[in-house]
């Protein structure tokens, strides 16, 4: 048996998977925290209200 036979196809997808869950709850952190410290008139502008940031 060659030695990428023995192998397992993709040994750290579980890794790469805790990481981008990880920077997926980062990014919507940032965003939560972004948009709570805006004003009414800059949410307007970007066509949000604020019950749209919780």
């Amino acid at each position: 048996m060659e030695f990428h036979e023995n192998r397992p196809r993709r040994p750290f997808i579980g890794f790469i998977l805790i990481w981008r869950a990880w920077k997926a709850w980062r990014r919507r952190a940032q965003t939560r925290k972004v948009l709570s410290r805006m004003n009414e008139a800059q949410l307007r502008d970007v066509g949000l209200r604020r019950d749209d940031t919780y």
